[in-house]
């Protein structure tokens, strides 16, 4: 039954998490519309293959760094600057960009290995599964452990693939309403990131 459950707040607490705009599912949606569902569905096997490791190292560190907030303001400096990096590189992608890209499709293993290198610089997923788990923990409806946190881990990673599908799922069945997001997905991606970044970047000055 403690299997189920951490399982269950895995899927819970990923699903809430990937449900939001985000870098990486609104570039599930550019890659269904860009280059077909089938190369969406390797790039969110590439994101659930890293952040099955995310949610792991998320649930050790709130066991460990409760006590170690140095180690977690730096964990953040790191990742800001790694936002401000993404942010700049898909602005550049937007403007730089000059004849429309249509849809084709490209090799899954391509796919594959987008999803591994964007789900590693995606920064946020660490801090987050460590907020979730530190909270679970706070109400005492988690215990840290190898296993729990395998379990808890299996959990959230079924629960990000589930809700990357649907995006992937809707965005090809709507392709004809997302035409114009997906021409400026580019623009919003350097927008969210950078809207991140900053916030980050403030919290950190204010601390």
């Amino acid at each position: 039954m403690h299997i189920l459950i951490f399982i269950f707040l895995g899927f819970c607490i990923a699903a809430a998490g990937s449900i939001t705009p985000s870098f990486l599912n609104l570039t599930v949606v550019k890659f269904s519309l860009r280059n077909g569902k089938k190369a969406a569905f390797y790039l969110i096997g590439g994101y659930a293959t890293i952040l099955f490791f995310q949610a792991n190292i998320g649930a050790y560190l709130s066991s460990v760094l409760m006590e170690n907030s140095e180690y977690i303001t730096l964990i953040q400096k790191i990742g800001t600057g790694i936002l401000f990096l993404l942010s700049i590189n898909f602005f550049r992608l937007y403007f730089t960009s000059i004849e429309k890209k249509e849809k084709k499709e490209i090799p899954k293993s391509k796919a594959y290995l987008h999803g591994i290198i964007m789900s590693s610089l995606n920064t946020i997923a660490i801090p987050f599964y460590f907020t979730s788990i530190s909270v679970l923990i706070g109400l005492e409806y988690f215990e840290y452990s190898y296993l729990n946190s395998f379990y808890f881990s299996i959990g959230s990673t079924l629960g990000s693939f589930t809700l990357y599908s649907l995006y992937a799922i809707i965005a090809n069945k709507i392709e004809h309403k997302l035409t114009f997001i997906a021409s400026k997905m580019d623009f919003i991606l350097g927008c969210l990131t950078g809207v991140v970044a900053i916030g980050n970047a403030v919290y950190l000055y204010i601390q």
